[in-house]
């Protein structure tokens, strides 16, 4: 099943996108895709529902705004360094444990809504990401019990201001928290519907030339890995992202590196996950 939820910004519905490509408002069925959604078998209860009710809910136009798939969940909690050639065209080692990194949940938006280069911004950066979303409350879980925990997959974008990041003094949050920052999405395809989340293709454009190509069989850290390691320090919620890192190909590893302007265009997909759309805006 593919989660969705549209319509204008902060006034947004759940529904659901067929496999034909038809999206269906399920507003009837009563429920957001929040936390108590994905803790409380949500995602069954939908299917359920939906054998009795797909033909009475009304149909979602294809020129409908698409918000985040999700509601703001607890955390999005993000892995560094997690390809190989990205750790190598970044300048550093490949880490002996996952890096890990908080981005704002204020930084969510929907997958086609622009992303604003931040104020005073001279460094704004792409990254496509494959995020997992949680399904089940993750405490001290083993790597064997990990994927029980996997609600679903999405397509994310994890933007990131690379002077704020690195240049500055702190943590990375600072250059990945700016608002607009994190566009999720078209939708969260449940885990039923991925069969091999480590064998994805992921790509990125940017004004149509690819800068980013690469597979998840490049992980460092693979997702039962990541979860149960991330459940080692701090306990998953239901609902709650995990973006597993970016390949190679982001603005900071060009010779001179390269980086958004006002009026840039960038598109990005992964296998099974569908595509996004962002253009670049000044700060008003």
């Amino acid at each position: 099943m593919k989660l969705i939820r549209f319509g204008e910004i902060g006034n947004e519905k759940p529904g659901i996108q067929q496999n034909d490509g038809t999206r269906l408002d399920v507003s009837g069925f009563g429920q957001d895709y929040d936390e108590d959604f994905f803790g409380g078998d949500g995602i069954s209860r939908l299917k359920t529902w939906l054998n009795s009710n797909a033909d009475s809910c009304p149909r979602v136009s294809e020129t409908t705004r698409l918000g985040a798939p999700l509601c703001r969940p607890s955390k999005i909690v993000c892995i560094g360094l997690n390809y190989a050639k990205h750790a190598h065209e970044a300048g550093m080692q490949i880490p002996k444990e996952p890096v890990l990194f908080f981005k704002a949940t204020s930084a969510i938006v929907g997958p086609n809504d622009d992303v604003v280069i931040p104020k005073g911004s001279e460094k704004t950066d792409w990254e496509v990401e494959l995020a997992v979303v949680i399904g089940k409350k993750a405490s001290y879980v083993s790597e064997a019990d990990a994927m029980n925990h996997v609600a679903g997959y999405v397509l994310h974008n994890d933007y990131s201001e690379r002077a704020f990041q690195i240049e500055r003094e702190g943590q990375w949050v600072k250059g990945k928290s700016c608002d607009t920052f994190a566009p999720l999405g078209p939708f969260i395809a449940t885990a039923d519907e991925i069969k091999n989340p480590h064998d994805l293709n992921l790509w990125l454009n940017v004004n149509g030339e690819q800068l980013q190509n690469s597979n998840t069989s490049d992980f460092v850290f693979n997702i039962p890995e990541s979860i149960s390691y991330i459940s080692q320090f701090m306990t998953l919620l239901p609902g709650d992202v995990i973006s597993t890192g970016t390949p190679f190909g982001v603005g900071l590893g060009f010779n001179p590196p390269r980086y958004l302007n006002p009026g840039d265009v960038v598109e990005l997909g992964i296998d099974g996950l569908g595509s996004s759309r962002q253009v670049a805006k000044a700060y008003d």
